[in-house]
């Protein structure tokens, strides 16, 4: 089963490809998910490749709904790709510092709409703690929260991102 992870920029991605889909550049026929000849999980799986930085048939992607908030995991399928591992670090490391001011573009340009929660996390930012940790093939992004609505908009979050990327990880709150 094809998966991908949550939508992470490496670089000068954003920048550009939001220039791009306000029609300054050509990425806007790459993003735009319009001239794909496939189908939308296509798209997807497309423009997540470039967003993230790596190959999501070399990588495995997972989400964790937490009583306090969510995990997203990412690792190589390879324990012996470096460059996959790495990428998956630097792309993991950076969307925690944007997720934490707020900054949900990332996501936005993967799945060309804004995800199911992101507008409730972007009114209150700091009340989700996001950290980075590095695991043996990759790293995790930890989600952790204490406010119930932000936990609500957290896990709807999440859900979609399970559901769009076809992972088949549970919709349901993991117990310890």
């Amino acid at each position: 089963m094809k998966r991908i992870g949550l939508a992470i920029l490496l670089g000068a991605a954003i920048p550009a490809c939001l220039a791009a889909q306000q029609g300054s550049s050509s990425c806007s026929a790459h993003h735009s998910g319009s001239h794909h000849a496939g189908s939308r999980q296509e798209g997807v799986d497309e423009r997540g490749d470039s967003v993230m930085g790596f190959d999501h048939t070399k990588t495995i992607h997972h989400f964790v709904l937490t009583a306090s908030g969510g995990i997203i995991e990412v690792s190589a399928n390879d324990k012996d790709d470096v460059t996959s591992r790495d990428a998956i670090r630097g792309h993991l490391a950076h969307i925690a510092k944007m997720f934490a001011d707020g900054n949900f573009d990332a996501p936005m340009l993967i799945h060309d709409r804004v995800p199911p929660g992101v507008p409730e996390m972007k009114r209150d930012p700091k009340s989700i703690r996001w950290t980075y940790e590095d695991t043996p093939a990759g790293g995790n992004v930890v989600a952790v929260t204490k406010n119930p609505a932000e936990l609500e908009a957290l896990h709807a979050f999440l859900r979609f991102q399970i559901e769009d990327h076809r992972t088949g990880d549970s919709t349901e709150v993991s117990t310890p």
